[in-house]
């Protein structure tokens, strides 16, 4: 992608980063690092930068079955049980937030009229695979175990998640077909890491791009696995799973200039293969994390709307 495709505010972000980015194997207190992330979320500065929550929509805390947190967006004049879409955020498996997601799962929760439940889950180094993901497992089978106290309607769920939260959904959709249940109306899945060992083009095209190098993907990769690191378990790489037949109708949204690219675009045609329902976007002008960026990414706005319009009709 030129940079020309690129708006100036996204290039003079991606270029603040690079002078100040810390490689994530050099980083030594990760409690503090995430302090540190969630606090700059809420300034002023932030809001500007991670996008504000959807006037319309309320935002509730509550714990999930897993004694974590999760927030839960819906809009606030929302009537009787909703459809249910549980986003997982990223970070790498290593950092991140539910918070983070807000500015998309509250916009989600209004324009789609559902509730969007995002849990927080357990992280990497301190506990590494499948820690996180079994946290976010048991919070999916929570959510749907108590959907009548949540007021969702559990036959229409969709899950959703980017980067390492794009990992996560599409192992539970893999997770949930293989185990009966949930039953999964559609995955969301932006810009996810869906392979943790191979190197495919798009890594090298964009290896010091803005937000995720290519040293910080093997990095995180390598924290989140930590002692399992080599594992060819589909859980850590859902690409490598035996079959995709079954699955959900999915959407992946991808960004031009992403290492991760690669693993969008192999893992529609490992879908697609197997004979799922898939619709494939990638998004000129946008970097690894955009829908956590909107107010330095301005193609965040078109994603959403793409999603939207997915929810729309699976839903």
């Amino acid at each position: 992608m030129s940079s020309s495709a690129m708006a100036l505010r996204t290039r003079l972000f991606g270029a603040i980063l690079r002078r100040t980015a810390t490689p994530v194997e050099q980083a030594r207190d990760f409690p503090a690092l995430r302090a540190e992330r969630l606090r700059v979320q809420g300034t002023r500065l932030g809001t500007m930068i991670f996008g504000r929550t959807d006037p319309a929509a309320s935002v509730e805390q509550i714990t999930v079955g897993t004694g974590l947190r999760a927030l839960v967006h819906r809009p606030k004049d929302a009537i009787g049980p909703l459809p249910c879409v549980v986003n997982f955020h990223g970070g790498g498996w290593v950092q991140g937030n539910p918070e983070q997601s807000a500015w998309l799962a509250s916009r989600v929760a209004v324009r789609n009229r559902v509730a969007v439940i995002s849990p927080a889950y357990r992280l990497a180094p301190e506990h590494p695979f499948p820690a996180g993901l079994d946290d976010c497992h048991d919070a999916l089978a929570w959510i749907v175990e108590h959907a009548d106290e949540l007021g969702i309607t559990p036959e229409r769920v969709a899950v959703m998640g980017d980067s390492a939260g794009g990992n996560i959904a599409a192992v539970l959709a893999l997770l949930a077909r293989d185990e009966g249940g949930p039953q999964l109306r559609a995955q969301v899945l932006i810009y996810p890491s869906v392979e943790m060992y191979e190197r495919w083009p798009s890594e090298d095209r964009h290896a010091e791009a803005p937000v995720l190098t290519s040293a910080n993907m093997r990095g995180y990769a390598r924290l989140y696995l930590g002692e399992q690191y080599g594992t060819e378990d589909f859980r850590a790489s859902p690409i490598r799973a035996a079959s995709h037949a079954g699955l959900p109708k999915t959407l992946i949204v991808t960004a031009a200039a992403d290492p991760l690219l690669d693993n969008g675009a192999r893992y529609r045609d490992a879908l697609a293969a197997d004979g799922v329902p898939v619709r494939y976007v990638e998004h000129d002008g946008a970097i690894h994390g955009f829908m956590s960026l909107p107010g330095v990414v301005p193609v965040a706005r078109e994603a959403l709307d793409d999603i939207v319009e997915f929810l729309g009709e699976a839903l």
